[in-house]
Formats: C-alpha cells, sequence, structure tokens
C-alpha cells in the first residue's frame, strides 16, 4: 500500500511538473492564433498571404535576421515603422512601413510577432507581451 502510494505520488509530482510545459506551448499556440488575424487585417497586403513581400518594395518574412533576430529590434521596427532603405539576403527595400504603436496593442503586436517568428517556415520563440510593454516603456 506504502509503494504505491509513493508510485502514484511520484507520478503526480511528474505531470504536475510537465504542465506548465503544455500551458505554455497552449498559450504559444492561442498568440500565434490571434497573430494570424492581426496579420491578416494589418500585413498581408504588403507582406503577401506567404510572408513572401513584393520584391524591391516589402521585405519578406521568411527566414531573415529582422524575424529572426533579436525581439528588440523587431517589436521597434512595428512599434515606430520603418523609413529606411533595408538590405535582406541581397536584395533591398524601400517602402517605407508605417508604425503601429499607436493603433495596436501590447498583446496584438505579440500576438502578430508571434505568428509571423512561428509561421512562413519561421521557427523562432514567441514574443511575450511583457517584451513588447518593455520596449514601448523604453521608447
Amino acid at each position: 500500500m506504502k509503494l504505491t502510494l509513493l508510485i502514484l505520488s511520484s507520478a503526480l509530482i511528474v505531470v504536475s511538473a510537465t504542465l506548465p510545459d503544455h500551458v505554455s506551448q497552449n498559450e504559444t499556440q492561442q498568440s500565434a492564433l490571434r497573430g494570424k488575424k492581426v496579420y491578416e487585417e494589418y500585413c498581408l497586403s504588403c507582406h503577401q498571404t506567404d510572408g513572401s513581400g513584393v520584391p524591391g518594395l516589402n521585405p519578406p518574412l521568411k527566414k531573415t535576421t529582422y524575424v529572426l533576430g533579436p525581439q528588440d529590434k523587431l517589436v521597434k521596427i512595428l512599434l515606430n515603422g520603418l523609413e529606411e532603405e533595408i538590405e535582406i539576403n541581397g536584395e533591398y527595400y524601400s517602402n517605407p512601413m508605417p508604425a503601429f504603436g499607436s493603433v495596436l496593442t501590447d498583446q496584438q503586436i505579440a500576438d502578430v510577432l508571434t505568428y509571423v517568428r512561428s509561421n512562413f517556415g519561421n521557427k523562432a520563440n514567441a514574443v511575450p507581451v511583457s517584451k513588447v510593454k518593455a520596449v514601448r516603456a523604453a521608447k
């Protein structure tokens, strides 16, 4: 009887220890689903359905250092827009990107960046809303 209780207790501890990972992954999936809606409303017309962008105008979101690199830089681009010409994979893009800092909430920005960083062949960590809040506050 004591052995059975010990085994059950140990199993419960193992299950409890692994539960937050599932919740975290579920939260990331929910964030990406919400982000897809934001992307479709605000980003799709320039960056296209598949994230390929428009050559010479709007950069791709597929496997680029801007998307897969530091989250702070990407958050700043969404908050403040981008006016300068940028080079990605040897191609230059000059179409200005509007600022979304006054249009989207911190949660929407975190969600859309999580969506972009986990789609179009990208495999990068989710962007937490706390990151967006911190970058916005540091402005």
